[in-house]
């Protein structure tokens, strides 16, 4: 035998003496790359957090101070993102919490730092100690950046439009750009591109035509101000007693066009209300078909901000709604009287409901100055969703004056909120039928609406619109961390009743197993029902 061979030999055997019968040990895994990161500018209208700091892979991100919560932007590509939150008082951090929850994510605190790893781009919800909230909205990285010149491009900054950006309003520079990208668009069979650069941009009232894209780059920000002489008023909302204006809204029948980018749509809320008070729903989708908005940001609405109406093939994709909880009725997105419209990847904070569904009649407040007849409401998935309200976190209703059918949110976190899942027919004879709610993760209920607290809300209201029924319900893989305060309900009424409600994996907090009863699940609260399943 060799002498190397007899020391290896020799090795083993003492290996064998001290540690046993030999096993083979898997190699520690390695790290991943460090991702590529898009960091995106933020405009001055924007104060700075006077709560954190934020670095991800060793670089600045900025970190904007807003009333409720702070939020950080920006895009990482494949690989690993090492993030430090730091508190700008520099006091030693006694606690975190890193959201969604089931993600699992731990970090390492020194002193007035804490430090994690994401491995993909998500949107996160972190609070040290007593500090707001800091919302961390990480994008995917851009992969359709259009040139700013060219071809079919039309730059805003460019001649003829020579918009500037904090000059006062643009609005006829880039109606006049998107006008020209819609007519080369519709010669060409493409669309034409919009190109707006960084910077605040002041407008009116919007249109869009039909084969275009707007494209908003990181730090371009369209601005609303509520001066009445500036947009044309869509509509009045009856509960606020107040007029309300689309900032931008497609044309009606119009088909083929997108909104996608890294900027911001600025409702530019409270300020805005005050003299004018007239309200503004951000973007209102009406009478369109293949419709996009991928990467967008939409802030501060002071009515409800996103409104497809009327539309069909309708899709939403890495968006962000940031609204305050000092505002009412600033729902996120308010998907009504549409068919196939997919909301994927997205977070919605407000006072109001982040994610909905609702169909009305022609002379309901929002529709009455819409021509043509009410549509029912069919084909609607809401998925990859993060959700913070004080009202309900996923909801159906509570307009349901057309039939609603084949409604399905799956893979959403309510982060916080009144009602976890609900589906609340309060208004009109319409059907909701083949609802879903499937992988959602409950992680708190701190508020209360109409005096529910509660993880389930299932029921149908009275009002002079007539009532209607709910049938086939499912909601499964539901994990349930807090379940409120007050009973989950399903409550009909005589002649509109709740029916075909299936409950499948329901983990309560506490429990290491699924419910197999409505005592275990809280659903305590029942009336006015067909039979309810349970499976598991």
């Amino acid at each position: 035998m060799s002498p190397p061979a007899l020391t290896r030999l020799l090795v083993c055997a003492l290996a064998v003496l001290l540690l046993g019968p030999l096993t083979v040990l898997s190699p520690l895994p390695a790290h991943a790359a460090p991702a590529p990161l898009q960091i995106y500018p933020v405009q001055s209208i924007y104060p700075a957090s006077p709560d954190y700091r934020l670095t991800v892979n060793g670089q600045n991100v900025p970190v904007s101070d807003y009333p409720g919560y702070d939020i950080a932007q920006f895009a990482m590509g494949a690989g690993e993102a090492t993030i430090t939150v730091t508190k700008v008082n520099n006091t030693a951090i006694g606690s975190y919490f890193i959201s969604p929850a089931k993600l699992n994510l731990s970090g390492s605190v020194s002193g007035a730092a804490m430090t994690f790893t994401v491995t993909r781009d998500e949107y996160l919800i972190v609070k040290l100690d007593g500090r707001p909230n800091l919302v961390i909205a990480i994008d995917p990285l851009e992969t359709n950046r259009p040139a700013d010149s060219g071809t079919g491009i039309f730059n805003v900054r460019n001649a003829p439009y020579n918009a500037q950006p904090g000059s006062g309003y643009s609005t006829a520079a880039f109606q006049t750009a998107l006008n020209d990208a819609s007519a080369w668009g519709g010669a060409n069979g493409r669309q034409g591109v919009v190109y707006v650069p960084a910077g605040v941009w002041t407008l009116g009232t919007i249109y869009l035509r039909s084969n275009l894209a707007l494209y908003l780059a990181p730090g371009a920000v369209l601005r609303y101000t509520g001066e009445r002489s500036q947009y044309d008023v869509h509509w009045r909302k009856n509960s606020q007693s107040r007029d309300i204006t689309w900032f931008l809204s497609t044309r009606y029948s119009s088909t083929n066009i997108s909104i996608y980018g890294r900027g911001v749509i600025d409702g530019n809320g409270q300020a805005s209300l005050a003299p004018s008070n007239l309200g503004v729903n951000l973007l209102t989708p009406v009478y369109t078909t293949h419709f996009r908005v991928d990467g967008i940001t939409f802030r501060e609405s002071s009515s409800w901000a996103v409104m497809p109406i009327r539309s069909e093939d309708v899709g939403f994709t890495n968006v962000k709604i940031f609204n305050r909880f000092d505002m009412g009725e600033n729902d996120g997105i308010d998907v009504m009287e549409s068919r196939q419209v997919r909301v994927t990847n997205a977070i919605g904070i407000g006072l109001d409901d982040p994610f909905s569904t609702k169909t009305w009649a022609e002379t309901t407040d929002i529709t009455k100055n819409i021509p043509g007849a009410s549509r029912p409401l069919d084909d609607v998935v809401f998925d990859d969703l993060v959700s913070w309200t004080y009202c309900y976190g996923l909801k159906v209703g509570q307009g349901v004056l057309q039939n609603q059918s084949n409604v399905t949110f799956r893979n959403a976190v309510v982060h916080d909120a009144a009602v976890g899942i609900g589906v609340h027919h309060k208004y009109g004879t319409g059907t909701a039928s083949s609802i879903t709610f499937d992988t959602i993760d409950i992680e708190r209920l701190s508020f209360s609406n109409d005096n529910n607290r509660t993880w389930l809300a299932l029921w149908t209201g009275t009002g002079p619109e007539g009532t209607g029924p709910i049938s086939g319900v499912r909601i499964a893989n539901v994990r349930v961390r807090d379940a409120g305060t007050t009973a989950a309900r399903i409550n009909g009424l005589p002649g509109a009743q709740i029916t075909g409600v299936q409950l499948h994996r329901v983990l309560m907090p506490g429990s290491s197993s699924y419910a197999t009863t409505l005592a275990q699940m809280r659903i305590t609260n029942v009336s006015e029902n067909g039979p309810i399943t349970i499976t598991q």
